[in-house]
């Protein structure tokens, strides 16, 4: 097996902390960290320049100098994560919930700097140049398509034993990589076009899903439900798809000491936290319906929506049009002890999710000692066993169930105790063990084959 002599993974992502847009980001750091514990040796590749002084002290880092290629790579800055390294690829993807649109908006914001700073800049009919240099595909597929040429060239000449590509942008680059190397590539699913789109499926992002499903000799899901969409919408053979729970990092903090009165918040008052990405997936709305049912009933209560995105503006106006916009905090998105503070401020954590592959948040609120209440529409509601769990659509049991907590301690005390206790045992170990065997099992199917 691989794993004594230290196997060599290759992992394409799109977010590493503090690099960050969403629970993807605490899904690679957690897994490689994990990956780092049992020794498999992993070269990380982000799309984008890394600036090492603002990188955990924990992880090693490459980070861009050659602009040529669009491959830069700087010096090892830290040590703890041995295993790891970071490489980068100059590009203008940086989320993989991103959409044509918005990252048409983007870059022409990032074309109009570039004028500013260059005395040329040429508009070709795919790419965007400066001095004759191609810099930018000039849509969203089109740079998709040259951060795959370019995690080509990267790839050339390196040792690795598998390709560990996660979500949709990165499977191009997968695919072209496992074909120039001819070592097997792996996808990691951790959301659908159909979770974030829903009906509304872009087909240009769906071809390019089935293409690298399709294309990989494992596709890994981060649950049951992903697992079933897959296999129906996608057209993927059920031995092929595995799947692998998201873990948490539990680290034991000190009180924040966050005085409540700096945030619009009175001591007495109870807090009901949304935290995630306020757009359509997440169920932003129904957390604002089930918001205004319970404050119809509980006087000494706050909403704290935590998270931005494209239904923020829409968000901020239904709680106003609600008439409860005095009775919500929006604090916009938020990183790490910040996080970690407003979880120990709360009272319950509500999860309305429409279509939510897994879930990481749940675990982190009960990490932090925090019950939660989640959709059923869920990933992690396969693995909580001690958590509230209600359909997104069904605002009055969502208001119902946050009431009871509010009101009645025991319910909140035993919700909390046995839920932190059941997240001690989903471990990124776990996971990182089970991507070890997957990989093994992968690397021998291609001996047997060749």
């Amino acid at each position: 097996m691989f794993g004594a002599v230290g196997m060599k993974v290759l992992m394409l992502g799109w977010e590493f902390p503090p690099f960050m847009s969403g629970g993807l980001g605490t899904a690679c750091f957690g897994l490689t960290k994990a990956m780092n514990d049992i020794d498999l040796d992993v070269t990380f590749v982000l799309p984008r320049p890394i600036d090492a002084s603002a990188v955990s002290s924990h992880v090693r880092m490459l980070s861009p100098s050659n602009i040529k290629n669009r491959v830069r790579v700087d010096r090892e800055i830290c040590e703890q994560l041995t295993n790891v390294r970071f490489e980068s690829i100059d590009s203008t993807l940086c989320s993989p919930y991103e959409t044509p649109e918005s990252y048409q908006k983007r870059i022409e914001t990032v074309i109009h700097n570039k004028r500013i700073e260059t005395e040329y800049f040429d508009f070709s009919d795919e790419s965007y140049t400066s001095d004759g240099v191609e810099l930018y595909g000039k849509d969203m597929f089109s740079e998709i398509y040259r951060y795959a040429m370019a995690a080509s060239e990267l790839a050339k000449g390196r040792d690795f034993d598998v390709i560990h590509a996660h979500d949709w942008m990165t499977y191009q680059a997968g695919m072209a990589v496992a074909a120039l190397s001819g070592k097997p590539l792996v996808v990691h699913i951790h959301a659908t076009e159909f979770d974030r789109s829903g009906e509304h499926v872009n087909q240009g992002i769906y071809d390019i899903e089935r293409a690298g499903m399709h294309r990989a000799d494992k596709v890994i899901a981060v649950s049951h439900l992903t697992r079933n969409i897959v296999i129906s919408k996608y057209g993927v053979s059920g031995d092929k798809v595995e799947v692998v729970y998201n873990g948490v990092h539990r680290e034991d903090e000190e009180d924040t000491g966050l005085i409540d009165n700096q945030v619009g918040i009175k001591r007495d008052e109870k807090i009901v936290l949304f935290l995630g990405r306020i757009t359509m997936q997440k169920g932003p709305e129904y957390f604002l319906e089930a918001a205004k049912k319970v404050l119809e009933v509980v006087d000494d209560v706050k909403f704290v929506m935590v998270g931005s995105g494209d239904m923020m503006h829409h968000i901020i106006e239904l709680a106003a049009k609600l008439g409860i916009g005095n009775r919500v905090l929006f604090t916009g998105f938020l990183r790490g002890d910040d996080v970690s503070k407003v979880y120990k401020m709360a009272d319950l954590y509500v999860m309305p999710s429409v279509s939510e592959p897994f879930g990481i948040a749940p675990l982190e609120a009960l990490n932090n000692d925090v019950p939660v209440l989640i959709s059923k529409q869920s990933g992690v509601a396969e693995v909580l066993t001690h958590a509230l769990k209600v359909d997104f659509w069904d605002t009055d049991e969502m208001a119902n169930k946050i009431v009871a907590v509010l009101k009645y301690p025991p319910l909140q005390m035993t919700l909390r105790e046995h839920g932190n206790f059941e997240v001690r045992r989903l471990r990124w170990h776990d996971a990182a063990v089970k991507c070890e065997k997957i990989y093994n099992n992968v690397l021998m199917s291609k001996k047997v084959g060749s």
